[in-house]
């Protein structure tokens, strides 16, 4: 009271007195990158999410989130809606309605499947060309620690992959590779060793499931190559759970996935790859072992620049009628590295939202038909469940 801690509870307050109060919060840092605008009109705002930021206050994040960080850019008395979600490290198209009943028939688009998405992906080594088609079913393991696996006993999820480039490794990274393996040919029990280089993979979710693309991608063989949870070999082992469906290993990557973030850096495969340098293997997000001074709340460190998103961007959006279709440009991530030629741009060959999904033995909706089913088509490779 006036500017001087009250000594007992039975302080008398005056008139005149004036009364303060210090919220004092841990909140961790997220990417200075400015949230970009696709589209506004009366009732919508498309936005270009930045990586890294939450949608909603959530955990540890309150003010650095979208909601908020909108809030205070256009004012504290419009309450932003949020239409559709994407994870935290995910970055791209998202929909924020300036009204009820705009956020309402938006949401309810999304929800009744009339809407087609496309979202980008970098992956660990040359994914195949072609259209790839999962519909292996997914499980959610732990609520808590956001793992997702695939498993006959989970909700049916269907996604179709069609590869948009592929860069193999520099030729001096190429040859610290096979210097390091114990024999040519040899993968040491680490399969992720053979896929040199990364794809870029346009990817088209036909089912909504938490994390849909990045365990499609896990289980593939081809895990987004900075993942801390799907390409994690402190989690999931040597192998990175290709084509794993069983379960009896889940309560041990649950104890695994627990640490990381904490007393251990979640380090996915990408630190071996040639675009993370020494500075960020050793800067990165986890547990100090300190407290703070005021309020006794453990202490993590700054993430590393590259712990802010992962490699995985929500392109476009576009409704099955024709109505509307908002689309970003491709991410730096995904555009050719310097010394190689590749596509700067989405090109029309690899677009995943032209595939007839008739063809695929699939309904407008992504369920499958009567008189089809995806293992039989051709040449669409397929992993069925």
């Amino acid at each position: 009271m006036n500017g001087k801690k009250i000594p007992s509870v039975h302080t008398v307050v005056k008139n005149g007195d004036v009364i303060s109060h210090t919220l004092h919060r841990h909140e961790p840092p997220v990417t200075a990158q400015p949230i970009g605008i696709v589209h506004e009109d009366n009732d919508i705002i498309v936005i270009n999410k930045p990586a890294g930021v939450p949608v909603h206050p959530a955990g540890r994040y309150n003010y650095n989130s979208i909601v908020e960080i909108m809030r205070a850019e256009r004012g504290y008395e419009w309450n932003p809606l949020p239409c559709n979600r994407l994870d935290r490290l995910t970055s791209g198209i998202m929909f924020i309605g300036k009204h009820r009943q705009a956020a309402d028939d938006m949401s309810i688009q999304i929800k009744d499947r009339t809407v087609k998405k496309e979202y980008v992906a970098r992956v660990v080594g040359e994914f195949p060309e072609g259209e790839i088609v999962c519909e292996k079913p997914i499980l959610q393991i732990s609520p808590k620690l956001g793992l997702n696996r695939v498993r006959a006993n989970g909700k049916e999820a269907r996604t179709v992959f069609r590869r948009l480039a592929y860069y193999p490794p520099r030729e001096d990274n190429a040859v610290e590779e096979r210097e390091g393996s114990s024999e040519e040919g040899k993968d040491d029990g680490m399969p992720w060793r053979r896929r040199r280089g990364y794809s870029i993979v346009r990817c088209m979710p036909l089912t909504g499931r938490t994390h849909q693309i990045r365990v499609h991608l896990q289980f593939l063989g081809h895990p987004i190559s900075n993942d801390p949870i799907y390409c994690n070999q402190r989690v999931f082992g040597q192998s990175l759970a290709q084509g794993d469906d069983n379960s009896d290993n889940d309560e041990d990557i649950m104890s695994r996935l627990s640490k990381m973030g904490k007393s251990e850096v979640a380090e996915a495969v990408a630190y071996h790859d040639e675009m993370v340098d020494e500075y960020n293997k050793r800067k990165a997000e986890k547990m100090t072992g300190k407290l703070c001074d005021v309020c006794a709340t453990p202490l993590y460190s700054d993430p590393g620049l590259h712990e802010l998103g992962i490699y995985l961007h929500a392109k476009r959006y576009a409704c099955q009628d024709g109505r509307w279709d908002y689309e970003t440009p491709l991410p730096e991530w995904a555009l050719p590295p310097p010394g190689m030629e590749g596509p700067t741009e989405a090109t029309a060959e690899t677009d995943p939202l032209a595939t007839d999904l008739e063809k695929l033995g699939l309904d407008k909706d992504g369920t499958t038909t009567s008189e089809g089913h995806v293992q039989d088509l051709q040449p669409a490779i397929a992993v069925a469940g």
